[in-house]
Formats: structure tokens, sequence, C-alpha cells
């Protein structure tokens, strides 16, 4: 074909071959797709290190913080979704309306076809393969795009899968923005993408030109509150966990602090302590602490810097990309800080003194992808959670609502679209159908015409 590459003619020939396979439909056995997961699991099991080599590599994380964040999540993900996907798969019997009878309505499930899973470089094993497992539980057929900016563990990625199964089922498509455009050229029966606000429109944009469904998991500036009656060195323990974790490259962390201001001074203090008990005296000397992704990445955070009031933290290391945990306080809501999400090792702090101030400030701007509140006020939980609109959060905790199976994960408005994890995943990746059987041994004359008077009545006694 004139003018089009062979990149772009092997991708389009990896979506025909899935298309074509899907076609003969062997993905719709259950068994079978119990079979493909417990191989998935298996290989993860067997490349353990060399996942978490590669995370270290990329981003800097220790082999803990790659078990605890990533694969451990896939793998507990995994087992949940093995366990469970004979429930999910079957089909559901619902009421049937008096009208109908004499008939049985049921919903059932079935896989979209071919899916594209577009993956970021922040957790670039976790959200790589975790969306695959409910597309693959649903029946589909899947193309994964591992970002570019996380290359030692796309080339895992992509050998992993290999390993495991044929392209015609599930490939890897290696490489940057110009693979990024040709996939999306391609038309695929669901696209799952997870990364910034703005590529995330480009995706939407993209993929309604073929009225594609899509499942958008964003980001954005995610609160975290702090009232007066809050444990504050328990607060600040997992404050610093959640901000600080992934060097703060994660969609979840919180993005600023709203302190009330009887309980700031000593609230900082706790931040301070619980830095260093968990970095060290010096973090940029700790070896299982994190790294910017990039130099541009580390540019623009030493940026937002700038001219702000550094209460603790601060350093920089260039050689390493590495940013100390800093706190900066002086914030308003003019400072350039709190105009993008900081995805990094910074946290800005802001005082209110009466907790409509903060409500109004959340509910002024886009909805965050996560908000967290800690408090012991009843009341306080109460109308936050009333009034705050958030893809979801944590009371008393910070960015562990995500680790869990038992709950669906997803952004609302600006922060996303679409929830996954679990029983989410595998109806994200699914289309359910409503189905009526009718019996054939009587059928009721009432929808015929004529429409006499006792037919009528008839009607309206069934239908109010």
């Amino acid at each position: 074909m004139p003018g089009r590459d062979d990149g772009f003619m092997e991708i389009e020939k990896i979506v025909k071959e899935q298309r074509v396979w899907f076609a003969k439909g062997k993905t719709r056995s259950t068994g079978w797709r119990i079979g493909a997961l417990q191989t998935l699991k298996r290989a993860i099991l067997n490349h353990e290190d060399e996942i978490h080599a590669a995370l270290k590599e990329d981003l800097g994380k220790s082999a803990a913080e790659g078990y605890m964040c990533e694969t451990g999540m896939v793998l507990s993900e995994l087992s949940w979704m093995i366990r469970n996907l004979r429930r999910l798969a079957g089909e559901k019997r619902v009421r049937t309306p008096l009208a109908q009878f004499h008939a049985k309505s049921f919903t059932s499930p079935e896989p979209y076809g071919v899916v594209l899973i577009m993956s970021p470089w922040n957790y670039p094993f976790m959200l790589s393969v975790e969306p695959l497992i409910g597309a693959i539980a649903a029946g589909n057929c899947a193309v994964i795009k591992p970002s570019a900016y996380a290359p030692a563990t796309s080339h895992v990625v992509a050998k992993l899968i290999k390993e495991c199964f044929a392209s015609h089922f599930v490939a890897v498509v290696e490489g940057g923005r110009a693979e990024n455009a040709r996939l999306l050229e391609q038309k695929f029966d669901f696209i799952f993408f997870t990364g910034s606000v703005r590529v995330g429109k480009l995706v939407m944009k993209q993929a309604a030109g073929n009225l594609t469904p899509v499942c958008l998991e964003l980001g954005g500036k995610s609160p975290c509150i702090v009232d007066r009656t809050a444990n504050l060195k328990r607060a600040a323990a997992r404050i610093v966990f959640g901000k600080y974790l992934n060097l703060g490259q994660t969609c979840v962390a919180p993005d600023y602090l709203f302190v009330h201001e009887d309980v700031k001074e000593t609230l900082l203090c706790e931040i301070g302590k619980c830095i260093r008990g968990q970095f060290g005296e010096n973090p940029l000397d700790n070896p299982d602490y994190g790294k910017s992704v990039n130099e541009k990445h580390f540019r623009r955070l030493l940026g937002l810097m700038d001219g702000e009031t550094v209460r603790i933290g601060g350093e920089s290391k260039e050689d390493t990309l590495q940013i100390a945990p800093t706190v900066l306080e002086g914030i308003t809501p003019s400072s350039p800080v709190m105009k993008e999400e900081i995805f990094g090792p910074i946290l800005p702090v802001m005082t209110f003194r009466e907790i409509s101030e903060v409500i109004t400030y959340v509910n002024g701007h886009e909805k965050p992808l996560a908000l967290y509140l800690f408090t012991n006020s009843r009341s306080t939980e109460r109308r936050i959670l009333n009034s705050c609109s958030f893809g979801g959060g944590c009371v008393n905790d910070t960015i562990i609502h995500l680790a869990t199976s038992a709950m669906g994960f997803g952004g609302v408005g600006n922060s996303g679209m679409g929830s996954y994890h679990g029983k989410d995943s595998f109806e994200l990746f699914c289309h359910r159908r409503s189905i009526v059987k009718k019996y054939n041994w009587l059928d009721l004359p009432i929808r015929y015409q004529p429409y006499t008077w006792w037919k009528q009545a008839l009607l309206r006694m069934f239908l109010r």
C-alpha cells in the first residue's frame, strides 16, 4: 500500500490476524480463558526477578516496592479472577414481567473482540498486565502498547507475553508516539488507556471515529484533607507513604495537603519525622529510593519548586534524577504548583479554617481521581463524602483503595471514565446482552391488533 511503512503494515497485520482468530470462537470457552490466565501467572512467577530488575532500571524501584505495587498486585488479581471466572461468565437470570408471560429472561456476557491496552510508564508492569487480565477473562484478543519511557519493562512485558501466547491472541507493540498513532488508526472493539488527561482526550477523539468504547484511567490533583480531630501521627505516616511511593509518580498520590490551621505545625513536624524514619536522614543516599523517569520530568519538577518556601527536603541529584521528599508551605491556590498535577515527590501545603472552604475549593476544580480525608469526626466524613465528587479514596489512609479486587477502581469527569479490578474488569471488557426466551405453548393476543377495549384494559393492568 503506497505511503504506508513497514511498522504500519505490521500493526495492521496483527489486528487483522487477531480478528480472524477471534472469529473462530476459541476464547469463548471459559475453561480456555482460565488456562490462559494460569499460563500468565506461571510465567510471571518464573520471571519475577527479571521484572523487578527492569523496574529498578526504569524507575529505581526496589524489589520490595516492585512486588508490593506491581507484580504482587497482578498476581493477586490473577488469583481472584481464576477463582471467580466461571461465576462471572455465566448467564444471570432476571425477573420476567407478567406482560411477557410465559418466558425466561437472562443476561449473557460476550467479549467485545479485539481490544487495545495502552499503558503508562509510572507502573509499567502492573498497568500493562492488570487490564490484560480483564480482557482475557472476558474472552477478548488484545494488543498491548507499553510506554516507551520505561523501555526495560516494556521489553520484559513483550518477552513475557510472547512466551505465553501466540500473537494472534495477545501481542505487544513496542515503540513511541508513531506506534501509538498507528495503533489508534486501527479499528479496535474497545480501548483501555491509562495516562495523562491531554493524551486521554486524543485517544477518545480518535476512538470516536470508529464509535469505539473506551476506558480512560487518567489523573488530576487529588486532595489530602486533615482536620483538627485527626490522629496526626498516624496521618503523617500514611501521607508520607502514599505521597512519596514511587517518588510521587502515582496517579492517585496525594497531590496537595489541605490541613486545618490549628494543627498544621504539629502535622508538618510529624511528616518530617516520618520522612526521616521511612527514607533515612539523607533520602538521596537510600538505595531503595526511586528516581524520576527522565530528565524532562526531573526538570519540570524542579521548576515547580522555584520561588516557593521549602519546609522539608528540596535537595536533588541531577546525575541520578532524584529529588528528596519535599514539603512546600506558604502555598496559595494561585501558586504554580497548584496549576498542574505534580506527579513527583513535592507536597504543597494549604490551610483552612472551616471545612466548607475545602469543599468549595475541591468542587471549584476538576473532579480528582482520588480524595483522602483524615478525621475522627463522623459528621465531617459524611459532609465530605456527600459533597465532593471523586474517583475513589480513603478515610484515614492513602492509596490503598485500589489494592483490592473486591472494588472497582476508576475516575470520574476529567479524571477518567470506566472502572476495573475484579468483577469490574470482567464487566468492563465485555458486553452484557439482555435476552428473553419465549415459550411457544401460550401466546397472549393482547399485543396484536385489533386493539379492542378488553386488550387495552389488560395492558393497563399489566403495565402500571
